[in-house]
């Protein structure tokens, strides 16, 4: 516990010599000063009791060990903060209902997989500040900007089909995915568009060049994802996105070609950030000073109690 500790004012230790200039040529007039029955002092019940004097000198001991500080260096690493700014856009329209997506277990539904697997994505990203998005019919915010990853995969872990409606709002999910990012300063914004069908033209009140210009002006760039069969998802569309966005558009026909698809994703985002280690100095002068101020307080009692027999 108390390895490595040192003392703030170390030149205050030479305190000690006064008192014991003070204890050879200062004998008769300590007790006149501080006790004023000093005659009473010189009793042979005090004179011989060796208590007092060790209580004197251990608290005049602890007291200048007390003032001169005892400190440690104690050092922390402070996680660092200063990774990608990430909107994580989700499909959770009716069609994530099919099964058959993960071949592995074919009796689960493609949003399933997709869970699982982004919330492995998640996990993996612990400097990166991310959202989320769900849509359908409309969109919306599951979860505003966050560095704590475990409650998003837990977030992830909630979502239902068809929570946001049946049909697909493909452009007005990228424009809250912009908005999601939209009051972040970082430099390094990203979406990651997740869909397994077309933009419905009657739901979507979004037009594609709006979201784009959109996700220009914050300066995001969007990794837009296809999953299922090439028929299913608007390949075009998303190649458009990502080429606007500076982005790179993917498709997945199955859950291990997703996966393989967010390990790229984290392949071309990684962002290498060393921990940064800092010290804080910890303080010992409290246990010097209690046993100092006990050991004076017991003093100053046996010579009151003595002295007044």
């Amino acid at each position: 516990m108390f390895d490595g500790i040192y003392f703030e004012y170390p030149y205050l230790f030479l305190i000690v010599v006064v008192f014991l200039i003070c204890e050879f040529f200062c004998k008769m007039r300590l007790p006149s000063i501080y006790f004023p029955h000093a005659s009473q002092f010189m009793q042979k019940g005090i004179t011989t009791s060796k208590l007092p004097l060790f209580l004197k000198w251990l608290g005049i001991t602890m007291m200048i060990l007390a003032l001169s500080s005892p400190v440690k260096d104690e050092p922390y690493e402070l996680e660092p903060k200063k990774g990608h700014e990430i909107a994580i856009i989700i499909d959770a329209s009716q069609s994530m209902q099919a099964r058959g997506f993960d071949v592995n277990n074919p009796g689960i539904t493609r949003f399933d997989v997709v869970k699982l697997i982004v919330s492995d994505f998640i996990k993996n990203r612990k400097t990166d500040n991310m959202g989320l998005v769900v849509f359908g019919a409309y969109s919306f915010i599951a979860s505003p900007l966050t560095y704590d990853e475990n409650i998003l995969a837990r977030i992830v872990g909630q979502l239902q089909i068809g929570m946001a409606g049946k049909y697909t709002a493909l452009y007005e999910s990228l424009a809250q995915g912009v908005n999601l990012l939209k009051m972040s300063e970082s430099k390094s914004k990203i979406a990651i568009l997740l869909t397994d069908g077309y933009s419905s033209p009657n739901v979507d009140k979004i037009p594609l060049d709006v979201a784009l210009e959109m996700a220009k002006k914050e300066g995001v760039k969007v990794y837009p994802i296809g999953i299922g069969n090439r028929q299913e998802y608007n390949a075009a569309v998303l190649l458009k996105i990502a080429k606007e966005t500076g982005g790179v558009a993917f498709g997945a026909s199955n859950g291990d070609e997703l996966k393989a698809v967010y390990d790229k994703i984290d392949e071309l985002e990684k962002v290498e950030i060393k921990n940064e280690t800092y010290t804080y100095l910890k303080y010992y002068y409290i246990y010097p000073l209690f046993i100092g101020f006990l050991a004076l307080m017991l003093y100053i009692y046996l010579k009151n109690r003595d002295g007044g027999h």
